[in-house]
């Protein structure tokens, strides 16, 4: 049976190790007076989970450095740097998601380097600071699928040892794993989360051949 663990007031919660804050939150609700995130950076997404579970039984080393891509909240983020004492790189291409970011890494006694960026933008120079590329639910569109794919490519370039990106499931996403599988080392993966609820959708991995 699992432990009850009691949190010390409202819409706080706890999965996979790491303290998280609802939308509801005192702190996330005086933020939102201040910042307003704009690229669906408004709440933790359940693709998250998926990540987490999933970096359970396939981890990464400890100390590793890891760059999450379409960071939002960067409940992710905040998983590798507490779970692994992982050197975290969260990147959004919008500036307002940090604030929220900074609060649940400072929660759990982490610190996220903030990164303001698009996708295109990040050079191979850059990507090759990074062993691991992270995401979740950050190929929602199909214009989404070319940009991705491209750094994919920069960063199996640049010395990148494993991408790892989680989703429900959306068409995009399978565009995506199909256009990385023609070149690349790919693992497709129907997987769920149980923590703080059961959540069912995809892992895709990649790795240079």
């Amino acid at each position: 049976m699992p432990r009850v663990e009691r949190m010390p007031e409202p819409h706080i919660y706890a999965a996979y190790g790491v303290y998280l804050l609802q939308s509801q939150h005192r702190l996330m609700r005086q933020l939102r007076r201040i910042y307003e995130p704009s690229v669906h950076g408004h709440k933790t997404w359940e693709s998250s989970f998926l990540l987490m579970d999933y970096l359970l039984e396939h981890p990464i080393r400890r100390g590793t450095r890891v760059m999450e891509i379409g960071c939002g909240w960067g409940p992710a983020s905040v998983f590798c740097a507490r779970r692994f004492d992982a050197k975290v790189t969260g990147v959004d291409i919008d500036k307002d998601v940090f604030p929220f970011l900074n609060v649940i890494a400072a929660l759990n006694d982490v610190s996220i380097e903030p990164l303001v960026s698009r996708f295109e933008d990040l050079s191979t120079a850059r990507l090759a600071k990074e062993r691991v590329l992270i995401g979740s639910d950050i190929c929602f569109w199909t214009k989404l699928v070319k940009p991705l794919y491209n750094l994919i490519q920069r960063a199996m370039r640049a010395g990148v040892k494993r991408v790892i990106i989680a989703d429900p499931g959306r068409p995009t996403f399978y565009d995506l794993a199909d256009k990385c599988r023609a070149k690349y080392h790919v693992e497709l993966l129907e997987w769920y989360a149980v923590e703080p609820n059961r959540a069912s959708g995809e892992i895709l991995e990649i790795r240079p051949k």
